[in-house]
């Protein structure tokens, strides 16, 4: 008896321990010299079609692209130069530092669609697949980080997404990639792709973030690829006056879904939205997507206040205060449906046995 008490002892003790001790926070990695760059690579940088790429381009050991034109470059294209080797000196000095973090959850062998998954490190021991959609939850915080690590290929399907809510930041996503990464035709992808030997998009698939291959190729096909400015870079000496609309909210009810689409305008596209998390929560049940889309069910009645910030492809932003009125449920169409018909039944029954009594 002794002896298993001691046992239960050690057990309850040891998950104390785990209990008081949560996971650190994990800061951001500095991209330092290659932050300007959109896409980068280490032999060649390949397109076909129309290819739109909002930034810098580079390559470095190599010096050869092709494809440009038809593709475009919005920033400055570094073929074999000095400026091309510094960014590619920084991306392997984040590579590193991204692969040596300590992981907050393993999930080998499971696919990252249908995942909602919040701030941390998660682990791939060899490859990674994203079929469906994978959202990454901000939680409201400040500084939100999420790491990737794949010991060995990252694959997306086609028409796959990944989806960011509640202040998660476009800069603050980065795939480690131990080999090489696809992208699946069509598919939405967000995030800093930091791979060791290659990357490939297929024709459709859309990019916010950045594609740095250290060693091969980055080979593109009818793609768009914007970069967004990281916070920790200064906005520019000049910026125009950004746009937000709405300028109000309509109102909602509980039970009731509620969807609004923020649209930023004046600046230089894409846009991120986030959530100010210092100045104010969402009501509960509502999310906001980086997309601009705020949307779900609230489930609670009452006023809120809460800002949300707009930010433009060149670190330019607008922070905007808003009031979102929560009422208490207001009933749909099919249930306003149902409660005539309901009281129309009653009626009916009231006037025919009326008309029986009076026959009587």
């Amino acid at each position: 008896m002794t002896r298993h008490l001691k046992s239960l002892a050690a057990v309850v003790g040891a998950s104390l321990l785990l209990w008081a001790a949560p996971a650190a926070a994990q800061s951001s990695t500095s991209l330092g010299a290659a932050d300007s760059f959109v896409v980068l690579a280490g032999s060649t940088v390949t397109n076909t079609g129309s290819s739109v790429l909002t930034g810098d381009m580079g390559v470095s050991p190599g010096a050869t692209s092709t494809g440009f034109p038809p593709g475009t470059v919005s920033g400055t294209t570094h073929l074999g130069n000095a400026t091309s080797l510094a960014a590619q000196n920084a991306v392997t000095t984040a590579y590193n530092d991204l692969a040596g973090r300590p992981v907050t959850q393993n999930l080998t062998g499971l696919d990252l669609g249908g995942r909602t998954l919040t701030p941390g490190v998660y682990k791939f021991d060899t490859s990674a697949q994203l079929t469906g959609t994978l959202t990454l939850d901000g939680q409201g915080l400040d500084d939100p980080v999420f790491i990737f690590q794949m010991g060995s290929t990252l694959t997306t399907a086609s028409g796959s997404v990944v989806a960011l809510i509640n202040g998660g930041s476009l800069c603050n996503v980065f795939w480690q990639v131990g080999s090489s990464a696809t992208l699946g035709t069509n598919s939405t992808f967000k995030g800093n792709i930091l791979a060791l030997t290659s990357i490939t998009v297929t024709t459709g698939a859309q990019i916010v973030g950045r594609l740095l291959a250290r060693n091969g190729a980055v080979t593109l096909d009818t793609n768009n690829v914007a970069r967004v400015l990281c916070a920790t870079a200064a906005p520019p000496a000049t910026c125009p006056v950004i746009g937000l609309t709405p300028t109000t909210l309509p109102a909602g009810g509980i039970g009731v879904a509620y969807s609004v689409q923020f649209q930023g305008n004046s600046g230089t596209a894409p846009y991120v939205y986030t959530l100010r998390a210092a100045l104010g929560a969402l009501p509960a049940g509502l999310t906001l997507a980086s997309t601009g889309l705020l949307s779900g069910t609230p489930t609670q009645a009452v006023p809120q206040s809460f800002t949300i910030r707009a930010t433009d492809a060149r670190g330019c932003f607008i922070d905007q205060r808003y009031t979102l009125t929560i009422g208490t449920e207001v009933p749909t169409l099919p249930q306003v449906f149902m409660i005539v018909l309901t009281l129309g039944l009653l009626l009916a029954g009231y006037v025919q046995l009326r008309r029986r009594r009076i026959s009587q």
